[in-house]
């Protein structure tokens, strides 16, 4: 296995195991070991493994899978490498399309939790389309105008989605704490009604990483080099915005990931997205599991909100990339 996936994967596994053994009821490792392994006789740590600390695992990895394949293609999609889901307001779109069905009272079933998505998705679609034709100057989209343009959005969704969980009743109060970035809907069903989203977005993102790299060069020449732009940049952006609605919509609006994981991950391994996009998938499954550790330890035994630790996170980093683009020149 080449040295960065080998990395990438131990990462992740740390995390894994990480995020397994800390909470209210620390599990050691090799308590941990015996409870995987079936060997051991104690019901309480075998009830917290598998019916508590494991979903709410796999759901936080796959979000953060999502936020950081979905920031990666953004990035090449728009070449800026200050493209994320919640800078330029994807996020809190699909954040007001998932708060929109929620106050349908979808049934609490997999089929019912998969309606959710649906609808957040349909919300990101039509942000990024509004945001991109603001932003777009000349056929270009400059950083800047990216920027204040997914921001006006964001703000627009996200007053709108206040305003919903103000007048809500008891069904969309739990969307208080969800959009600042919760995981209380942890759970088998949960993670069943997400992984199609994700399995076909990903894929359909990894897939197309040649794609991203011929758009590098300009639409013009991309073109001249046999890629259907117009083609490739659609089925990106679909396949983006579902992965992005997926994991606002059982996961709440987490920001940072989708910026900071990408751009770790150019700066280390390189500029090709055939690379970029699979280890931005894996390094922000591992991240995110390590951000949801800070989450329950830094206040416990009261939890913070996962979307607070990451901001706390990722605003520096911003501000790191925006002096750092400055000086470089890219916009």
């Amino acid at each position: 296995m080449p040295r960065p996936y080998l990395s990438s994967f131990l990462f992740l596994l740390a995390a894994l195991l990480l995020s397994l053994a800390v909470g209210s009821v620390f599990i050691s490792p090799e308590e941990l070991w015996r409870v995987i392994s079936g060997t051991t006789t104690n019901e309480t740590f075998r009830t917290i493994l598998f019916d508590i600390r494991l979903p709410r695992t796999v759901l936080i990895a796959l979000v953060g899978a999502a936020l950081a394949g979905s920031g990666a293609a953004y990035q090449g999609l728009f070449r800026n490498p200050l493209a994320d889901p919640y800078l330029i307001g994807v996020a809190s779109g699909a954040g007001l399309g998932a708060v929109l069905a929620m106050s349908v009272k979808w049934p609490y079933t997999t089929l019912g939790l998969m309606a959710v998505p649906l609808a957040a998705f349909l919300a990101s679609l039509l942000t990024v389309y509004l945001v991109y034709i603001f932003a777009n100057v000349g056929g270009t989209v400059p950083t800047t105008s990216l920027i204040l343009a997914g921001v006006a959005f964001s703000s627009f969704a996200t007053s709108l989605t206040s305003f919903l969980m103000l007048k809500s009743n008891s069904e969309l109060r739990r969307a208080i704490g969800w959009l600042l970035g919760g995981v209380s809907l942890a759970g088998w069903d949960v993670i069943l009604a997400l992984i199609p989203y994700l399995l076909i977005g990903l894929t359909t993102l990894i897939l197309n990483g040649y794609a991203l790299n011929l758009l590098q060069f300009g639409d013009d020449q991309a073109h001249q080099m046999g890629l259907n732009v117009r083609r490739a940049k659609l089925i990106i952006i679909v396949a983006a915005s579902l992965v992005t609605a997926a994991a606002v919509s059982f996961a709440g609006i987490i920001g940072f990931v989708g910026l900071i994981v990408p751009h770790v991950v150019r700066i280390w391994w390189g500029v090709d997205y055939r690379r970029i996009l699979p280890l931005s998938v894996i390094g922000g499954a591992g991240t995110l599991l390590l951000a949801d550790v800070l989450a329950r330890v830094i206040l416990a035994p009261q939890e913070l909100p996962l979307g607070i630790v990451t901001a706390l996170a990722g605003a520096p980093f911003f501000l790191w990339v925006l002096r750092r683009a400055k000086n470089q020149g890219i916009w």
